[in-house]
């Protein structure tokens, strides 16, 4: 039996009685970092405001679903599992194996504590939604030294590379409804400007840090471009391809009045009606995100995405003055 399979352990992704329990440090602007799992995550750089929605990964990588970070201090390794052995629940068996296993009945050096501020116990730890593959990290404690880096055969234990991964998964960035002109309903053939809020559009970012062993990375997404499907095969985007990209830190052009027959940097033309329903219109906008870290490291990661659907009227009118 492992220690990893306690409900304590797993219960939203924290440990419930060790030192390192969500917490969050707060300032008038609210929340800008809280611990989870073992990892501080620093979200004052992040995207907010009530649209605001996580990426998706543009291949079929993903987060890590579970980790393995500091957990316990000698002491406070004892005092969780003496109580567990004492009770009786896991047997009579089990339980004198672990105590051999964590010397217990040596005052002085059971549980490492011979070593007191010298490392960790490390433990796994579980994202709270229980994403697949929440459950593999299912390894017993295993002792590491400050200064150390953690085994090689220990699959998400804390590096900066996997504490920029942990930090991609807090990463939200800005909801994607288009602004479109004409507004509240368009014409058939007749080109239809969309453009982004380009305040709102901009590079965000997520620190995640082990503060007992001093590491950290920076997960930082920045916006490169905005597809537009029209929602029906009669329509024409602007460009041919239907991807908008970043120009001058703005995705798309807002439309001047004037310029009703110009051909909008960013949009679509519909061909036909929507008759008496709407068309689907789908925007979405890729990131492409990148980390660095302690001791220089970095690199980039899987591009991200978050689209929105919006109903387009289309209406049979030829002609329109704006």
């Amino acid at each position: 039996m492992s220690e990893a399979a306690h409900a304590d352990d797993i219960l939203d992704g924290n440990t419930q009685n060790s030192g390192t329990e969500q917490a969050a440090n707060a300032d008038d602007n609210g929340t800008v970092s809280v611990t989870v799992g073992g990892v501080v995550f620093d979200r004052s750089k992040n995207g907010s405001g009530a649209s605001v929605g996580a990426v998706t990964s543009s291949t079929s990588w993903s987060p890590p679903a579970c980790w393995y970070a500091p957990k316990f201090t000698p002491q406070e390794l004892q005092d969780y599992l003496e109580p567990i052995w004492e009770a009786d629940s896991t047997g009579y068996q089990w339980d004198a194996e672990q105590r051999e296993k964590y010397n217990a009945l040596d005052e002085k050096k059971g549980f490492h504590k011979d070593k007191t501020g010298e490392g960790f116990w490390w433990g796994s730890y579980v994202n709270k939604s229980y994403p697949p593959g929440w459950d593999k990290c299912d390894t017993d404690y295993f002792w590491v030294d400050k200064g150390d880096p953690p085994p090689a055969d220990k699959e998400n234990a804390v590096t900066p590379e996997v504490l920029a991964e942990l930090a991609y998964a807090e990463i939200r960035v800005p909801g994607t409804k288009v602004t479109l002109a004409p507004a509240g309903a368009t014409k058939v053939n007749l080109p239809t400007w969309a453009w982004l809020d380009g305040a709102e559009f901009k590079p965000v970012s997520v620190t995640a840090s082990v503060q007992e062993i001093g590491i950290s990375a920076t997960a930082t997404a920045e916006p490169v471009s905005l597809q537009i499907k029209a929602g029906t095969p009669d329509a024409e985007t602007y460009p041919a391809s239907g991807v908008c990209e970043i120009k001058d830190g703005r995705i798309g052009e807002p439309y001047e009045k004037g310029r009703a027959n110009d051909t909008p940097s960013c949009g679509v033309k519909y061909l036909r009606s929507s008759g008496r329903g709407t068309f689907p219109l789908q925007a979405t906008v890729t990131w492409k995100i990148h980390w660095t870290g302690t001791d220089s490291a970095g690199g980039d990661l899987p591009d991200g995405t978050l689209g929105a659907t919006q109903a387009v009227v289309v209406q049979e009118i030829q002609a329109v003055n704006r």
